[in-house]
């Protein structure tokens, strides 16, 4: 579908990528993965036509539609929620007003003999049959089911977009590339805004509805969970791989071994050659067997050996003074923004945090996750008392916290001025470990890729010791290598941690309990992030099924025998549950879209029966037989959705 032909490019003479070729097929589903500033969203513009290439070609069939989201985008705040999602069917409400025209003037005319007024039925017959293919009728429901898979409640629809943060105005414009259904979706990092919930639904349209993606995505879980393909950008090349990442990983690694064994011992027999060529080069009893060797050197085709990016983070959070027993005490804890009207953002908080636990604070987004931790860092007035432990030293790394650095300023400079003391003369030895060693320290930082700011960022945490860590989003843009570095030194640090995040592979091993922000409520879950999700499957299967039973105070929902898989390690008893919802769901959108065929073919049926009650439509025998295969149509329709309903209904 799109063909890439030895592209090249380069900046400031330096290339970025050179003689890269590949095609992108129909509902391919491609992970782009590579280190930071390998060229990732560089790739990404190139192929949305953004950006041009030092040299070579990228062919686009001229009716491929492609949509695009950027990392970054500038927005409108004009229209409400629903009217700017409206957008993405600009080119259906303009056929539906013309419909609605010409409607209007079939019901005003009287000439049903004339040739025009034949004309105008076969054009509205014509159009409405377009209408109606391109899900005209149910367009308004496919909008909230959108929106509201991406997080967004009923009640927002009307609000304008302005009243929203970035973050949610960024998820209108995916849901209204998601609705465009471009044959190519070019999406980068998409999942930076949204929360577990969001992403798993996103997850799974992507794998049902969409047609072919390219995507940038440090979310292991995510891009493994959509993605059957993986190209890596690295040291100025590709590879290409047709399996999902982890498998990849497998097998690049594996790649990389067996080039390793064949060039050592081809270097080898290449060494023992010229050994004897030279050791009997003089003897004329040899010349023959000596020239045979040289032809058989030359011969010889050698093996390369793939480059491999060396370069890596090593990152270690220095020790600190040890705090007391309960770093952070919440009691009856709560925050409400006043104004027009109270928005209680939640309340009747009470948690304790325990020298050395490791938490997350998960939940969707705006259910005050970020809120809470600006009331531990006292940077907002809240309700209730909340205690510090004794000689707690906090280091707090803000979900903004890379944008709010300094682009005029260079990388150096940049932690030259946050540095104090005797560290400022080991500026380079720490810019080194976090992959900004030589030139890259001279760089300005409004040139950095989003993961290089947020390294950038990650140094001016390191640069005073402390034993209380608030990570509030810390992985947005970080690569994969670096996202391991962060979650193993967290792992070793010996101090407490709060980690905001929607990053279930960063989470998974990293945290012993979960807090829940919803409704207003901060609610402790024991155990890892997947123990948690898994409980959540539960809970939303057995309120379908039936009511659950009711249960004394403290005790935890049971899992359903039927449910309960034989595997304990919880990321595989999430996905076992993961599997049997998303079966669930592929039913119901199966049975939705029986029933909106079913109205389709009976709003044609109604069309043509209107045509044939028409002086010149009673004698047209063409219009009888169409009749009589949309009967034929609508009843194999119906056999469809009442199979499907049971088989749901079963399940």
């Amino acid at each position: 579908m799109i063909s890439i032909e030895r592209l090249k490019v380069e900046f400031n003479a330096v290339p970025l990528f050179d003689d890269v070729s590949y095609v992108i097929n129909k509902k391919d589903r491609i992970a782009l993965v590579g280190k930071n500033g390998a060229g990732k969203s560089t790739m990404l513009k190139i192929l949305a036509g953004l950006q041009t290439p030092t040299s070579g070609n990228v062919s686009v069939p001229r009716d491929t539609t492609i949509g695009y989201l950027p990392q970054v985008m500038v927005l409108t705040d004009d229209r409400t929620v629903m009217q700017e999602a409206e957008q993405a069917f600009e080119h259906i409400t303009g056929l539906q007003a013309g419909l609605e025209k010409m409607n209007v003037e079939l019901a005003e005319r009287t000439d049903y003999d004339s040739e025009d007024y034949h004309k105008l039925i076969d054009r509205f017959t014509g159009e409405n049959e377009r209408f109606l293919m391109m899900g005209g009728t149910n367009f308004q429901a496919e909008i909230e089911r959108t929106l509201t898979g991406l997080g967004f409640v009923r009640e927002d629809f009307n609000r304008p977009t302005s009243e929203f943060s970035g973050g949610w105005r960024m998820r209108i414009e995916l849901a209204k590339l998601l609705l465009r259904r471009p044959d190519v979706l070019l999406l980068d990092e998409p999942t930076n805004h949204l929360d577990i919930e969001s992403i798993q639904w996103l997850e799974n349209f992507l794998a049902t509805h969409a047609n072919a993606v390219v995507l940038v995505s440090h979310d292991r879980a995510f891009i493994n969970n959509v993605t059957t393909r993986t190209i890596e950008i690295s040291c100025g090349k590709i590879y290409d791989y047709r399996v999902a990442y982890d498998r990849f990983v497998e097998l690049r690694k594996e790649r990389r071994e067996q080039q390793l064994r064949a060039y050592e011992n081809q270097q080898k027999q290449i060494q023992d050659t010229e050994d004897f060529i030279e050791r009997f080069r003089y003897k004329t009893s040899k010349a023959v067997q000596v020239q045979s060797r040289i032809k058989q050197l030359d011969k010889i085709e050698r093996i390369e050996v793939d480059d491999e990016d060396n370069a890596a983070l090593r990152l270690k959070f220095p020790p600190a003074l040890r705090s007391g027993n309960y770093p952070v005490i919440c009691e009856g804890v709560g925050k409400t923004y006043r104004g027009g009207r109270d928005n209680v953002v939640f309340h009747d908080v009470n948690l304790t945090i325990n020298r050395g636990e490791k938490v997350a604070f998960v939940g969707k987004n705006g259910e005050g996750k970020s809120t809470l931790v600006k009331c531990i860092m006292n940077r907002i007035d809240f309700e209730g008392k909340l205690t510090l432990g004794h000689n707690v030293q906090t280091g707090y790394f803000a979900q903004n916290q890379a944008q709010m650095l300094d682009e005029t300023l260079t990388v150096f400079d940049t932690i030259d001025r946050a540095a104090t003391g005797d560290i400022r003369l080991k500026i380079r030895d720490i810019l080194g470990a976090f992959m900004f060693g030589g030139e890259a320290s001279d760089k300005k930082v409004k040139v950095l890729s989003g993961g290089e700011r947020t390294r950038l960022a990650m140094i001016k945490l390191l640069l005073e010791p402390v034993n209380f860590l608030i990570l509030d989003e810390p992985t947005n843009h970080l690569d994969m290598r670096s996202k391991d570095v962060l979650k193993n030194a967290i792992r070793e640090f010996d101090g407490t941690v709060i980690v905001v995040s929607h990053d279930r592979e960063f989470l998974d091993g990293l945290v012993t309990k979960v807090y829940e922000f919803a409704g207003g409520l901060v609610k402790e879950h024991l155990g890892g992030i997947y123990d948690f999700l898994q409980k959540k499957k539960i809970e939303h299967l057995s309120e379908l099924n039936s009511p659950a039973p009711s249960l004394s105070k403290g005790e935890e929902t049971p899992l359903p025998a039927a449910h309960l898989p034989l595997e304990k390690d919880g990321m595989k008893q999430y996905e076992a549950l993961k599997e049997q919802k998303k079966k669930q769901k592929k039913l119901e959108k199966q049975v939705t879209e029986c029933e909106a065929t079913i109205g389709e073919i009976e709003a044609a049926i109604a069309i043509l029966e209107k045509k044939i009650t028409t002086p010149g439509g009673a004698s047209d025998m063409m219009l009888y037989e169409k009749h009589r295969k949309l009967k034929q149509q609508l009843n194999k329709a119906v056999e469809e959705w009442e199979r499907m309903s049971i088989e749901l209904e079963n399940l």
